[in-house]
C-alpha cells in the first residue's frame, strides 16, 4: 500500500467520519446475525476451510490466536492438504472475493487483519469499488470475534466426516496439479512473437471498438504501477482482435490540482499522471487510445461541505453532491480536464455518464428539486452543462480527443431528445443498443434494460436516440457487450457467435462511429471481438462467410463445420434465457453451484452481484418460480446439445490449434453447468419451502413428491459441483470477474458436495432447523 493511497483513504474517511465516533467509521447497516453452516463442525472450521488455499496459514493462525499446527491439523482433519498452495495475488488483486468469503465470519477487527487493511482503506474500498457495499448488501452480519479452542469430540467426529466425503468424491485431485488462481494474468502479459497492429483496423472508416481490462484491479490502477491494467501482452493480444480503445476508470478530484474552490483535491495525481502517460504512450504502439471513465463530479461526504455550504446540492445518505450551479465547481471540472489532457499527450478522450449509480450532478438521480440551486432549473439544462463543462475541459486541453458521452441513466432510462439537442456539437452520443427491447420468455412479457446478449437488440431507445444525435450533428455509437453480460460475466466470453453476428448486422443501417463492446465484465480478447471487428468494416462481409471463416480459423477446416453448429446451438438455447434486471442482478447465476442449499429461508435478501442466498423471490423478476427454473432449464439442456458438436470440433482440429479449441470447450461446459445449476436451486427452494408447509395442508403424496424433487436436487448439484471443481482447476478464469474479482474458487466446490451431503444426511431433521440457521 502506496503512502498517497494511505493520505487519500485517510482523508475520505475523515470527511465521512465529521461528526461521528471513530467506531463509526466502518458501514454495518442493519447487522442482523450472520448464517452459520451447519455443515462445518463449528465456525473456526469454517473460517480454516474458507480460506485455505487463499491465505497464508501463518496469517490465519495469528487471526484465531493458534499455533500454525494447531491451523494445519483442522484442515487436515478436514481432508485438506496440510500445506496449502496458497495464491499471493488474492491479497492485492482479490481482496474483494476475501472480504466477501468472510463477511458472515470475521467482525471488521479481524477482517482487516486479514485483508491487511486500514479502516480507512477499507471503508474507501467498500464505498469506491464499484458499489461493494451495495453488493454485500449494505449490511455487516454481527460477528462475534473467532477464536481457537481445541476441538471436542463431536468437532473431531464431524471433521472426520468431512474428510471421509472428500476422499471419497474427490479422491488425490483436492491434492493434485491446478492452475494457479489469477494465472491468467501472467498468460495475458506474454507477448506474442508479432505486435503488429492488424489490417483490419485500417480498412474503411474508423470505428472506435472500447473495451475495458481483462486483468485490471478495479479500484485505483494508476496509483500502483506493479498492478498494470494492460501490460504490453493484453494491448497486443487487444489489437489482434481488432479493438482500438482501451478505458479505465478515474476520480478526477485524484487526476489534478484543486485549484482555489477546493486544495484539499489531486493527492498522488502527480504519480497517477506519469502512470498514465506511460500506459498512454505503451497503447499507442498497437494502435490503441486510452480513454478515461468518469462519473462526475462525484458527491462527497457531508463534512466536506463545511464552509462551503454554497455548492452542496442534493444529499442522498451520507453523500451531498457538487452542485454544478456554482461556477467555482463548474470551473473546477473544466480546470482539472485541461490539466488532465494536458499533462498527457496523446490521451484519446474520455467516456462519461452523467446519471450513473454514482450521485454526481443534481439530475444524476431525478432529485434536483430538492436543491437550493437547481430547483428552478430543468434536467436539460443541468445534464447538457455538465456535458459542456467535459467537453470544454477536455478540448482545452487536447482539441482532438474524444468525448464520449452515455445517455445511460437520463430520466430513468427514458427518451431524452431534448437534453440530445443541448449537447456540443463535437460530442459522441452514446446508447446501450438493446435497451427497451421488448421480449418473451416462456410466456412472460418483459422488457430488457440491461446488457443483454441473449435479446438481440436495437431496442426502440437507442435508435430514436441515435436519429435525434445526428440531427443536432452528433457522432453517435453503442454500449454493447459481445463477450458476455450479467446473464453470465463468470466466463470471459460465451460462444454464442449467431447471436454477436445477428446484433452486428441489425447495427449496420446506423453507421455507427464508436462502439463500447466490454464493461468491466466483457474484455477479454475473444474469437467474438475479432467476429465484431470484421463485421464493423465497411463495406460489412456477408454474416455467414464470416463466421464460416472464423470457425476455419480457429478450429481448422475439419473441425470448422462441427463449430458452426455449436455456436448455432448455443445462441439458439441462450435466447430462452428468462431476462430481467432482477435475474441478472440477483440470481444465483454468477455462482453457480458454488452457492450453497439451506435447510431453511435465511431470512436475507439476495444482493446485487454479491449473494443469492436463497432469496428465489429476488432471482426470479417476473418470471413464477416454475418458470424461471424452466428457462433456465431450456438454456442448459439446449447447450449440452452445442457442447456435444463442439466436442466434435476439439476432436477434429489440428495440433496447433486444439489448445484454442479446448478451452472455448472449457468455457462452455462451464456456462452449461451455471445454468443448469440456477434451475437445480430454484426447484430446490421451491421444494422446500412447500414441504416446510404444515403436513395438515400438503397431502402425503405431495410431500413424498417433493422430499424426492429435494433429493434429485441435491445429487445432481453434487454432480454439477464435482464436474466444474475439475475445469477451474484447469482454467482460472472460470469464476472470475474484473470488478467483483472471484465469485468462487475451487474449495468452494469441494464444500458444496459436503453441504449437499449433510443436508441429504439430515432430510428428516429440516422442520427443526431454525430460520437464519444454514446447512
Amino acid at each position: 500500500m502506496s503512502v498517497l493511497s494511505c493520505v487519500s483513504w485517510a482523508w475520505i474517511a475523515a470527511l465521512s467520519l465529521a461528526g461521528a465516533g471513530a467506531g463509526d467509521i466502518l458501514p454495518h447497516g442493519d447487522a442482523p446475525a450472520p448464517i452459520v453452516s451447519r455443515h462445518f463442525p463449528d465456525r473456526v472450521h469454517e473460517f480454516v476451510w474458507r480460506n485455505w488455499a487463499a491465505v497464508e496459514p501463518a496469517k490465519l493462525s495469528a487471526i484465531l490466536g493458534a499455533s500454525a499446527d494447531d491451523v494445519a491439523a483442522l484442515a487436515e482433519s478436514m481432508g485438506l492438504p496440510r500445506e496449502p498452495a496458497v495464491c499471493p495475488e488474492l491479497t492485492e488483486r482479490g481482496y474483494a472475493t476475501l472480504i466477501r468469503r468472510n463477511w458472515h465470519l470475521l467482525p471488521y477487527a479481524q477482517l482487516l487483519d486479514l485483508v491487511e487493511m486500514t479502516p480507512e482503506r477499507l471503508a474507501f474500498t467498500l464505498r469506491e469499488e464499484d458499489f461493494l457495499w451495495i453488493k454485500l448488501g449494505r449490511l455487516k452480519p454481527r460477528c462475534e470475534p473467532l477464536r481457537y479452542d481445541p476441538p471436542d469430540e463431536a468437532a473431531r467426529s464431524r471433521a472426520a466426516e468431512i474428510r471421509r466425503i472428500v476422499e471419497r468424491e474427490f479422491g488425490e485431485a483436492i491434492r493434485g496439479p491446478a492452475e494457479p488462481r489469477f494465472d491468467f494474468v501472467r498468460q495475458l502479459s506474454a507477448p506474442l512473437p508479432s505486435d503488429s497492429p492488424p489490417d483490419t483496423l485500417a480498412d474503411g472508416p474508423r470505428v472506435l471498438r472500447l473495451v475495458y481490462s481483462y486483468v485490471a484491479v478495479y479500484g485505483d490502477p494508476l496509483l500502483n504501477p506493479a498492478l498494470n491494467p494492460y501490460p504490453d501482452g493484453l494491448l497486443q493480444r487487444l489489437s489482434a482482435v481488432g479493438i482500438n480503445g482501451v478505458w479505465l476508470q478515474a476520480l478526477l478530484r485524484d487526476m489534478a490540482p484543486g485549484g482555489p474552490a477546493f486544495p484539499e483535491f489531486g493527492v498522488g495525481h502527480e504519480a497517477r499522471l506519469a502512470t498514465l502517460r506511460a500506459l498512454v504512450e505503451r497503447a499507442r504502439k498497437y494502435g490503441i487510445g486510452v480513454y478515461l471513465y468518469l462519473n462526475e463530479p462525484r458527491a462527497m461526504p457531508t463534512g466536506f461541505f463545511a464552509g462551503r455550504a454554497e455548492m452542496a446540492g442534493v444529499q442522498e445518505g451520507e453523500l451531498t453532491a457538487l452542485c454544478t450551479s456554482h461556477p467555482a465547481v463548474r470551473q473546477w471540472m473544466a480546470d482539472a480536464l485541461t490539466h488532465v489532457f494536458t499533462e498527457v499527450p496523446g490521451l484519446a478522450g474520455v467516456y462519461a455518464i452523467t446519471a450513473s449509480e454514482n450521485l454526481t450532478n443534481c439530475a444524476s438521480h431525478g432529485g434536483w428539486h430538492s436543491c437550493p440551486h437547481c430547483k428552478a432549473r430543468s434536467d436539460a439544462d443541468i445534464i447538457a452543462e455538465v456535458v459542456s463543462v467535459i467537453e470544454a475541459g477536455v478540448h482545452r486541453g487536447s482539441p482532438g480527443a474524444d468525448v464520449l458521452i452515455s445517455d445511460w441513466g437520463w430520466r430513468g432510462h427514458g427518451d431524452a431528445p431534448d437534453i440530445i439537442a443541448r449537447l456540443p456539437e463535437s460530442v459522441c452520443l452514446m446508447s446501450v443498443s438493446e435497451w427497451h427491447l421488448p421480449i418473451e420468455r416462456g410466456g412472460i412479457q418483459s422488457t430488457v434494460g440491461e446488457y443483454s446478449i441473449s435479446s438481440v437488440g436495437p431496442g426502440p431507445r437507442a435508435p430514436q436516440h441515435w436519429k435525434a444525435a445526428r440531427e443536432a450533428g452528433l457522432n453517435v455509437g453503442t454500449e454493447i457487450q459481445f463477450n458476455n453480460t450479467c446473464e453470465i460475466a463468470t466466463v470471459p466470453y460465451l460462444p454464442v457467435l449467431d447471436l454477436v453476428a445477428e446484433h452486428c448486422r441489425n447495427l449496420e443501417p446506423y453507421q455507427l462511429d464508436a462502439m463500447l463492446i466490454g464493461w468491466t465484465m466483457g474484455g477479454y480478447p475473444s474469437p467474438n471481438f475479432q467476429l465484431a471487428c470484421q463485421l464493423s468494416r465497411a463495406p460489412a462481409p456477408d454474416v455467414d462467410a464470416a463466421l464460416d471463416a472464423l470457425a476455419h480459423e480457429r478450429f481448422g477446416p475439419d473441425a470448422a463445420p462441427h463449430a458452426r453448429q455449436a455456436w448455432t446451438l448455443m445462441s439458439d438455447a441462450f435466447r430462452q434465457y428468462p431476462f430481467h434486471i432482477s435475474v441478472v442482478y440477483t440470481s444465483p447465476v454468477q455462482c453457480g453451484p458454488a452457492n450453497p442449499l439451506y435447510p431453511a429461508n435465511t431470512g436475507y435478501s439476495a444482493t446485487m452481484w454479491g449473494f443469492p442466498y436463497d432469496h428465489l423471490d429476488g432471482w426470479r423478476g417476473p418470471y413464477p418460480p416454475d418458470v424461471f427454473a424452466s428457462q433456465f432449464q431450456k438454456v442448459a439442456d439446449g447447450w449440452r446439445r452445442g457442447i456435444a458438436e463442439l466436442q466434435a470440433a476439439v476432436d477434429a482440429a489440428p495440433a496447433e490449434r486444439r489448445a484454442d479449441a479446448e478451452a472455448d470447450l472449457r468455457l462452455a461446459r462451464a456456462a452449461a453447468i451455471h445454468f443448469q445449476s440456477v434451475a437445480n436451486q430454484a426447484r430446490f427452494v421451491s421444494a422446500r419451502d412447500a414441504l416446510s408447509t404444515p403436513s395438515t395442508t400438503v397431502p402425503p403424496e405431495q410431500r413424498a413428491s417433493l422430499r424426492a424433487e429435494l433429493e434429485r436436487c441435491l445429487e445432481s448439484e453434487i454432480a454439477l459441483a464435482r464436474e466444474l471443481f475439475a475445469l477451474v482447476q484447469e482454467d482460472s478464469r472460470i469464476g472470475f470477474e474484473p470488478s467483483c474479482q472471484y465469485f468462487y474458487l475451487p474449495l468452494d466446490l469441494v464444500e458444496k458436495v459436503i453441504n449437499c451431503r449433510w443436508l441429504l444426511e439430515h432430510l428428516d431433521d429440516w422442520a427443526a432447523v431454525a430460520p437464519n440457521a444454514a446447512p
